[in-house]
Order: C-alpha cells, then structure tokens, then sequence
C-alpha cells in the first residue's frame, strides 16, 4: 500500500504544485490544436499530477480513493473517441471527418473544433488513467514480492 509522505515541505509543495499541474494539463488539453499539446501530453501532466498526489497524500485521502473507483473506468476514453468517430460516420461522412457531426446550428468550423476537442478528451481520459493504473498496479506488484522475501 502507498503510505502518505512525512515531510512538511513535501506536503505543503504538493499542495500547491498538484493543482497548478492540473491546471496547466488542462491548458495543454484545451489548446492544444493551437500549438504543441493536446490530448496525449494533457493526459500525461494530469496522470502525472494524480500520481504526484497519491505519492505525497497516500491512497487512504479522500482523492486516493477516488482514484481506485476512477480506474474502473479505464474504457471511458476510447468510448468518447470513437463515439465522435461514430457520430460522423452516422452524419454520412468517415471516421473522424469532423465536418460531418451532426450538430444543429454550428457551421463547419465549429464542428470541426467541437470534434476534435472532444476526440482529445477521449484521448486525455484514457492516457492519464492508464498511466494511474500502471503506476497502481506496480505498486501492489513490489509490495507483494517484498512481503515473499
């Protein structure tokens, strides 16, 4: 089990980093069709913000055990990726032609953003509980082989 960290400094830094992290992956997320970013690298700073705080706080706070019900939901992201690429398919366009979403009332630029910020989403979703989970699951793994030897 991953036990709180001790240290003040620690703490109080955590405190105020996690949240500064999580603010920016969701910059990085947000705007990342404008420049350097998007779904894969908002997904890996908030992954990377989640696993700073269960190292800092522990899994006993209240946000470590809302990390152990998120990781339930691992599919959540490849289900908003490919439900927009599922929404233009049933527009009559291709898989991911964000032109062709079914919105009324936004013209093609619109839709074309909307569909790419929720296709990065999905990706952002999945990358950064997939991070969480193997970070978790090599966890338990040494825990495990230090309690056999």
């Amino acid at each position: 089990m991953i036990h709180a960290y001790d240290s003040v400094i620690v703490f109080t830094l955590g405190r105020v980093l996690i949240p500064v992290m999580q603010l920016f992956g969701l910059y990085v997320l947000f705007f990342g069709q404008y420049g350097p970013g998007g779904g894969f690298v908002g997904g890996v700073i908030l992954g990377t913000s989640v696993i700073l705080s269960i190292l800092v706080f522990g899994l006993n706070e209240s946000s470590g055990r809302l990390v152990s019900r998120v990781l339930h939901g691992d599919g959540v992201g490849l289900l908003i990726f490919a439900g927009v690429g599922g929404l233009c398919l049933i527009g009559g366009g291709a898989f991911l032609n964000y032109a062709d979403l079914e919105f009324p009332g936004l013209d093609v630029a619109s839709r074309r953003y909307l569909g790419i910020l929720l296709a990065q989403i999905g990706v952002a979703v999945d990358v950064a509980v997939t991070s969480v989970s193997i970070v978790l699951s090599l966890a338990v793994t040494n825990e495990e082989e230090d309690s056999h030897v």
